[in-house]
């Protein structure tokens, strides 16, 4: 049984603010429960009522006397903290708080909101809102809300943290003939969140696929935790709003700009295995593909038409998606030459013609849906003065049951002379589009699922040795004594070197005869580097000097850079200059990480060097997930970066197993060390054996609580 089962299936209901009248909330809520079929026990409660709808009303809830699953609260804002006190003292397992007037109304609603946190604290009572329009199940069934009817039944689950929006959904899919498993409204999320939301309707018999509609997420581990889990058993489809970067402007490093919350979302939706929808179109037709039809065992699409324009239509958004036409057995291509008019295209797609008949669409897709090589098709139909619009879908509908572990999607290209035979295909199960591109969008969210779950295998996580958590804590320790939170060059390099993580040489120099005295130690060539916490991009200001082969240019250079950095920068602190060792060629990339505020550090592979902000050949991954060589194997792999990685033109291919290494240890890294917030190693030079960071910047802050 769920853990949340007296919100979903309660055995008993009470409605604090149940009415008699039309005009109240309390009224709604308590004629939906009535109307729409629930068969257990109602209590209204109103203390100026003895009976309502033909039921015993209440004072109080602590009259009722006997068990309450489920309490629907809609009082005024200023009642609601007393009456969830006496839900409390009563037993009462669930509150639905439908009131308004809470933290989204400013200071005095936020603290109400959170005295109501603690009443349910303290009696161990789950809540829903406030601020919501409450909650249905079509299963139980169950309609504990104000919403102006009720979900058709079906197995599709739809969370929303806008009561708005789930209401116009709610009526738009009386017309589009939808059927749901539950309705959802989360309202301010003061207790349960879409987090708890999911985990129950993955464990919820009645529901196949999970939608959401959210603004933020404010537990970002506990979102990628659950929804690892829960996307296992089955589809969540995500759209997220509100996903401004204005955030990233504040960044000081080139991982903090690239980053953004809608980078973060990305990642942490696809590490946990959640398909993010880009619109509210895009969300329910995924969802009507997931619940109607089985996943495709390939990426390999037939598509069947009567028209040539449309079908190149539907061959180009194939390509886009990645996925790929299906390209059919000699078998199949001679059943089609034999059956078809001679003028028709027997090759993916199959042109059966605008003349073709019920009969003909028969033929071409059972004969494609037989063909080892196809795992899903579409069946797409333009009006035509012969075309059968109707009968077709029955056969669609016959073939698709026939055939029934590989998808079908139709597309009916028209208007009212189409109408008659796109219901009955909803009406049977199968998605049904106006245009290609969606159904084929759909396609691909399956497949991606599809690919999930086979992904899911467990893989081992690298077991990193060479780590001195000691001396980072010393390091980072000291810079914040110093109140900085910028680490110098030096310093930086030694939080790479007790990491494991292979770095330039680099020596702090105060003065001239310092730095060259350094670069005799190293051995020249060498590079210098100004040390202020003060410039984070040291070329801008004339504060960097390479390829310097001796004692003379060394101290000319020395002598060059503070005069920039005084003309330029004249109030930076000046800690003195950085003297490097120079390292061999490679490909340079960048492994950076920005901390975002909902799901930690955030880790950025990509084409480095002074590009990087240009071209933003990227790759994102949660810190907290990325700890297998195959994770970081498909984070390289989603780059431009890695055609020059393996050898481009002739050139040797470069270590990515170094690579790889140097990402997990920054990652390691900065899970272990919540103080860093920000961190760029750019450029890292990877060489054909080996891999050296050049270049490290390191942004850290004071957190109270420290390991």
């Amino acid at each position: 049984m769920s853990s949340l089962d007296f919100l979903f299936n309660p055995g008993q209901i009470a409605v604090i603010g149940a009415s008699r009248s039309p005009q109240k909330i309390g009224h709604a809520v308590l004629d939906n429960i009535i109307k729409n079929g629930f068969e257990g026990n109602i209590y209204p409660i109103n203390p100026r009522e003895e009976e309502i709808a033909g039921l015993q009303a209440y004072c109080s809830i602590t009259d009722v006397g006997g068990p309450i699953d489920l309490a629907v609260i809609s009082v005024p804002a200023k009642h609601v903290t007393a009456v969830a006190e006496e839900c409390g003292q009563a037993g009462v397992r669930g509150l639905i708080v439908i009131t308004a007037g809470f933290k989204e109304v400013g200071k005095e609603g936020f603290k109400q909101e959170q005295e109501l946190i603690s009443i349910c604290k303290r009696y161990g009572m789950r809540m829903l809102g406030p601020n919501c329009v409450g909650l249905m199940d079509t299963h139980t069934p169950v309609n504990a809300s104000f919403a102006e009817g009720f979900p058709n039944r079906g197995n599709i689950s739809f969370i929303s943290q806008s009561g708005a929006m789930l209401v116009s959904i709610l009526d738009w899919s009386f017309e589009m003939g939808m059927g749901f498993s539950r309705f959802i409204s989360a309202g301010n999320k003061a207790d349960l969140t879409e987090i708890d939301l999911i985990e129950s309707c993955a464990d919820d018999p009645q529901t196949s696929v999970i939608l959401c509609y959210v603004e933020d997420i404010t537990d970002g581990e506990k979102f990628v935790e659950v929804c690892s889990e829960a996307s296992k058993k089955k589809p969540i489809i995500i759209l997220k709003s509100g996903t401004s970067s204005a955030g990233a402007q504040a960044a000081s490093s080139h991982t903090g700009a690239l980053a953004g919350s809608n980078r973060a979302y990305d990642a942490a939706f696809r590490q946990s295995g959640v398909l993010r929808a880009e619109s509210m179109n895009d969300l329910f037709d995924m969802a009507r593909a997931f619940a109607t039809q089985p996943l495709p065992g390939d990426a390999r699409v037939a598509i069947v038409t009567n028209a040539g324009g449309p079908a190149i239509v539907a061959t180009d958004a194939v390509e886009k998606c990645g996925l790929k036409m299906a390209r059919f057995t000699r078998e199949t291509i001679g059943k089609l030459r034999e059956n078809l008019p001679g003028e028709a295209n027997l090759y993916n797609p199959v042109d059966i013609l605008g003349d073709a008949r019920d009969d003909r669409y028969r033929f071409a897709l059972e004969t494609v849906l037989k063909d080892e090589n196809v795992d899903s098709a579409m069946v797409l139909l333009c009006p035509a003065a012969v075309t059968e619009p109707e009968k077709t879908a029955r056969t669609i509908v016959e073939l698709n049951k026939k055939h029934d572990q590989k998808p079908v999607m139709a597309v009916y290209m028209g208007g009212k002379t189409l109408a008659t035979g796109r219901n009955y295909l909803t009406a049977n199960s199968i998605p049904t589009f106006t245009f290609p591109e969606p159904s084929i969008n759909s396609l691909r969210g399956m497949i991606r699922y599809n690919e999930h779950l086979e992904e899911t295998a467990p893989f081992e996580p690298v077991d990193l040795d060479n780590v001195n958590r000691e001396a980072v804590r010393k390091t980072l320790d000291e810079v914040l004594a110093d109140r900085r939170v910028v680490l110098l060059g030096h310093e930086a390099s030694d939080v790479m070197s007790a990491y494991g993580i292979q770095v330039s040489k680099t020596y702090l120099a105060t003065s001239e005869e310092e730095a060259v005295e350094i670069g005799e130690k190293l051995g020249f060539p060498v590079a210098l580097k100004i040390s202020s916490p003060r410039i984070a991009h040291k070329t801008d200001v004339g504060g960097v000097a390479i390829g310097l082969h001796s004692e003379k240019e060394v101290a000319r250079a020395y002598r060059k850079i503070m005069e920039n950095v005084h003309y330029y920068l004249p109030d930076a602190p000046v800690y003195g200059i950085e003297v490097q060792d120079m390292v061999d060629e490679g490909v340079e990339v960048i492994v950076g990480m920005s901390r975002d505020v909902q799901f930690g550090p955030l880790v950025v592979f990509g084409l480095g060097g002074i590009y990087v902000n240009l071209l933003e050949d990227v790759s994102f991954r949660l810190a907290s997930a990325l700890t297998t060589r195959e994770e970081v194997k498909k984070m390289i792999t989603e780059t431009k970066a890695n055609t020059l990685l393996k050898g481009y033109r002739g050139k040797k291919p470069a270590d990515l197993e170094a690579l790889s290494d140097t990402i997990l240890r920054t990652a390691r890294l900065v899970n272990d060390f919540r103080e860093i917030t920000e961190m760029d190693i750019n450029p890292v030079r990877v060489h054909n054996e080996g891999a050296t960071a050049l270049d490290v910047k390191i942004t850290i802050e004071a957190v109270n609580d420290k390991e």
